[in-house]
């Protein structure tokens, strides 16, 4: 096969091919219905033209025997007045229109017959419509019912794609959501374990530690002062005596934390 050839046969396989898929089973049905029925219509005016033209025969039949007839009257006339010669003329006349009577009843039977055979195939014809019709309509209904279904299908098939897609995406979120989630636990562990204030702060572990020990300091001096004024059961001596111990106590740590500011500006 020739390059010219198979390039040929491609295009003519794709065309076919596209002509396949754009055709409508439906609409090709209706169309060969409407075909058989045109052709129905023309074999019923094959028919009538058949029967008019055997009607015409007929009466041109009739007419002859009229003549007939009449030349047999014209010869009886003709004997009774001993003319012979007109009754012969008259006899050939009738013979003459005897014999094309013959001729047109061998055309009208001719004509009967093929008429017969006309309107014979016409019943055929018209019993392979009406054949036809009934399966057409069958075969359009299981078409459409295949097409809907196909639709359906198709749709289903497109649905599970995109809830598909919807699952990823759900997937995704709930990932998202629970980074999310272990991040916002995590700043709250960090924002209690005041990490957060560590590090926007300018105090270092010391002076962390120096502060602490300072607070603690002043609730424990607190904490004897309140036990001082709810134990006046004691006397008046025993309180004074443990305030000044308090006092000697808090003024010791305060010489200690000036030793240690000392040695520090020292250092």
């Amino acid at each position: 096969m020739g390059i010219l050839s198979r390039a040929s046969y491609v295009v003519r396989s794709k065309l076919n091919a596209l002509l396949n898929r754009a055709e409508d089973p439906t609409e090709t049905l209706d169309y060969s219905y409407e075909r058989m029925r045109d052709e129905l219509q023309q074999v019923k005016q094959g028919i009538a033209d058949l029967t008019t033209q055997k009607k015409r025969l007929e009466i041109q039949k009739r007419r002859l025997e009229e003549n007939v007839e009449k030349h047999n009257e014209q010869a009886r006339e003709a004997v009774r007045q001993d003319r012979d010669d007109l009754a012969r003329r008259a006899l050939e006349k009738k013979k003459e229109k005897m014999r094309q009577i013959e001729e047109l009843e061998t055309q009208i039977a001719d004509l009967q017959s093929t008429q017969d055979d006309l309107v014979e195939k016409k019943n055929d014809l018209q019993s392979r419509i009406e054949e036809f019709r009934t399966k057409k309509e069958t075969m359009k209904a299981r078409y459409e019912a295949a097409e809907a279904s196909t639709r359906v299908s198709e749709a289903m098939s497109g649905v599970g794609d995109e809830m598909s897609d919807v699952s990823r995406a759900l997937e995704r979120a709930e990932e998202r959501t629970d980074d999310m989630e272990a991040r916002s636990a995590a700043m709250d562990e960090l924002q209690e374990s005041g990490a957060f204030e560590d590090a926007l702060s300018d105090e270092d572990e010391i002076d962390r530690q120096l502060s602490a020990g300072r607070t603690e300091s002043e609730v424990d001096a607190e904490l004897e002062t309140l036990k001082s004024e709810l134990g006046e059961g004691d006397g008046e001596s025993g309180a004074a005596a443990d305030v000044d111990v308090a006092d000697e106590e808090i003024e010791a740590e305060l010489d200690e934390l000036r030793d240690s500011e000392d040695d520090e500006g020292s250092a």
